[in-house]
């Protein structure tokens, strides 16, 4: 795995957790945040041929 690879599926994760935290927390504006982020590297990977499986197992 390369490290563009590697650092897209770490920043996935890691904003997949921060999402849930800001639900959990009832932060509905940091919720919105974390899930345009979200959206935006799902985008990135589909457009780079990353398979997101491997960041939210």
């Amino acid at each position: 795995m390369d490290a563009f690879t590697a650092g897209l599926l770490q920043r996935i994760k890691t904003t997949e957790s921060d999402l849930t935290r800001a639900r959990e927390e009832g932060d509905d504006f940091l919720a919105d945040v974390e899930q345009g982020e979200l959206d935006d590297l799902h985008r990135l990977a589909a457009e780079h041929g990353v398979n997101i499986g491997a960041a939210t197992a």
